[in-house]
């Protein structure tokens, strides 16, 4: 390798060549360690959506008011990501120095014992900080904070997906995180609804004061079971992929083996492709080219979790006040034959689609589908006061769960276009730290948004109770024009340095 591909520089853009390349073969093995990571993260969040509202109901956290369910589960939902958004930037810039795996293995630590302490929780608090560290009440609310704080692991795993990957097989590489979620979106909701008052269900089994006094610590004890087996395999078979210390290790080998040789001495191979040890300074990475994706991801995060705070609350909420009055197994079963659905679908038509119409398009396309996915809501309610839960909402519903599996394309897009903006290996932490910090920051303020905004429109009658959905399409129409200043096409990736 000689001349402009000597050495990486922080200034040179990752995405460069626009001749056509053979596809390289993903990684496998460490490509799917890295998805039992992604599995770990939407089971242990996902799991209590069948179940928050009806535990908020039982704990009396409300005071027996219906229209106020939403804002306390908007609260709970919102407060994992608000501690994550202030902190998960130092996990990524921390993973640039100390290596990608140790950071990940703190995440999935505090990600179990965090579940473990939601699933005991009996106040609203506990609840909080628990989701902050994983579920739970007044020791809850505890440690859902402390499960946020520690979790950097998704931005962290989105550099090393990027690491292991080139710009032939790319699509391919990040085609699998929203697989991979709706798996874990299809286990996660199911296990919550399955598993869920197991003294009730399965009495000859889970009969006892415990189970009647902590109904919902088993389907949160099974996440983390899952966690902890996810931390232990990727403990002893995941390879580092930070690039610095891989050249490092290379350039010490090297040394060792010329160390005989003292005559006209010339740099190896291995020290001429060490990368600078700095790290690149955040205020040399907001140039448009890479706020541009950053904000799209942003707007992205918010809406879609808006959208998943809302829809359970909407199907659980007393048919007179809204809602579809579903219960937690319902509402369970349902979640989780959309992640089938979604999953299936994306591990078989993502890559084949996006490389015939271009990522730009294909994310247009997608989050265009919130629009009618928002306005679907009130016409459901309409229906449902009129005539009940009959054939017409099943297919109202199914209609709605096509668009959604239709608008999760637009993360693997998203995920290429930030990669892409990287101008170096060097900076992947750092933008990727930035991005999930948009996104947290977007996931703390999307629950409580659509939640509270759900439990005023009804309240107070807004707009016929539709005053929640109105908002959210002039919003998701907002998001259309701004991922319309994304980059026509992606430049193919620099491997020079790799």
């Amino acid at each position: 390798m000689q001349g402009s591909h000597d050495v990486a520089s922080e200034h040179v853009p990752l995405l460069a060549s626009k001749l056509k390349k053979q596809r390289t073969p993903l990684p496998k093995f460490q490509i799917g360690i890295l998805m039992l990571l992604q599995l770990a993260e939407p089971i242990s969040s996902m799991c209590i959506y069948p179940f928050i509202n009806q535990l908020i109901r039982e704990l009396n956290i409300s005071g027996g008011d219906e229209t106020k369910v939403g804002y306390y589960a908007g609260l709970i939902e919102s407060i994992f990501f608000a501690t994550e958004a202030l902190t998960v930037m130092r996990w990524s810039r921390l993973s640039d120095r100390i290596g990608r795996k140790p950071v990940i293995l703190i995440g999935l630590f505090g990600l179990c014992i965090s579940m473990l302490a939601f699933g005991l929780s009996r106040t609203f608090w506990t609840l909080v900080i628990r989701r902050v560290s994983s579920n739970s009440n007044s020791i809850c609310h505890f440690h859902r904070c402390i499960c946020g704080m520690l979790n950097g692991n998704l931005g962290v795993m989105k550099s090393m997906i990027a690491e292991l990957t080139d710009s032939t097989n790319m699509a391919q590489g990040f085609s699998l995180i929203p697989i991979v979620w709706c798996v874990g979106a299809t286990i996660g909701p199911f296990m919550g609804g399955a598993l869920a008052r197991p003294h009730e269900r399965f009495p000859g089994v889970f009969s006892g004061i415990f189970w009647e006094r902590y109904p919902y610590f088993l389907p949160c004890a099974a996440a983390a079971t899952f966690t902890a087996g996810t931390f232990l395999f990727i403990l002893i078979f995941l390879d580092e992929t930070l690039p610095r210390r891989l050249s490092h290790a290379k350039a010490s080998t090297s040394a060792t083996d010329s160390s005989t040789s003292q005559r006209n001495p010339e740099p190896t191979m291995a020290s001429q492709n060490v990368p600078s040890s700095a790290m690149v300074p955040i205020h040399s990475l907001l140039t448009p080219s890479i706020i541009v994706p950053l904000a799209n991801y942003g707007m992205l995060s918010l809406v879609e979790i808006a959208l998943l705070s809302l829809q359970p609350l909407y199907y659980s909420t007393p048919t007179e006040l809204g809602g579809l009055s579903f219960t937690p197994s319902v509402i369970g079963s349902w979640v989780a034959l959309f992640g089938f659905v979604n999953g299936s679908f994306q591990a078989l038509f993502f890559a084949p689609i996006v490389e015939r119409i271009g990522p730009k398009r294909m994310f247009l396309v997608s989050v265009s589908c919130f629009v009618p996915i928002f306005a679907t809501f009130p016409i459901l309610s309409l229906i449902v006061r009129l005539r009940g839960v009959d054939a017409v909402v099943w297919v109202l519903l199914s209609c709605q769960m096509v668009l959604m599996v239709i608008m999760d394309m637009s993360f693997g897009c998203i995920f290429m276009f930030i990669t892409s903006a990287a101008p170096s290996k060097n900076s992947l932490g750092a933008i990727n730290g930035m991005g999930q910090t948009l996104a947290s920051i977007a996931r703390a303020i999307g629950p409580a948004m659509s939640t509270s905004l759900f439990a005023l429109s009804e309240q107070y009658h807004l707009l016929g109770g539709n005053a929640v959905y109105i908002f959210l399409v002039v919003l998701a129409s907002g998001f259309v024009y701004l991922a319309s200043h994304l980059p026509d096409e992606l430049q193919d990736r620099d491997e020079a340095s790799a």
